[in-house]
């Protein structure tokens, strides 16, 4: 079975958002492992060299395939933030519209700038994620 490439490391986080080359980027990075860390009560980590993670939990599928994985997380890409928090939680529907303006996939939500956002609603979405994710494989 192959191995998870994404794992927690002793990466350092404030290096890594040093190295964000977009200053107000690098602002809004900040801020949101600012309230990740508040919200979740879990300090950041690296989770390969891209993602920043806060806490952590073992999954295994019914396949087989197992992991661990942050509770939540973000990162800085070419594009966008994603923010990874899970997202079949309890009022989905009524907090994701009022979060702002957002992509969504399965597993991320994408954002351009972080005052496009509801920091009030994502620290809502991330306490529903956490609980959510320990609630099925706690």
């Amino acid at each position: 079975m192959a191995k998870n490439k994404t794992t927690e490391n002793d990466l350092s986080v404030e290096d890594h958002i040093n190295n964000i080359a977009d200053e107000n980027r690098q602002k809004d990075v900040r801020e949101l492992v600012k309230i990740f860390k508040e919200t979740s009560g879990f300090p950041p980590k690296m989770w390969g060299e891209a993602i920043i993670g806060f806490g952590n939990y073992h999954y295994k599928y019914e396949s087989g395939h197992d992991g661990d994985a942050p509770l939540a997380g973000l990162s800085n890409r070419v594009a966008q933030i994603s923010l990874y928090v899970y997202q079949d939680i309890d009022d989905k529907e009524n907090l994701f519209s009022q979060l702002g303006k957002v992509k969504t996939a399965k597993a991320c939500i994408y954002i351009k700038k972080l005052e496009d956002i509801n920091t009030d609603i994502l620290k809502t979405i991330i306490t529903n994620s956490i609980k959510t994710i320990q609630n099925i494989y706690g």
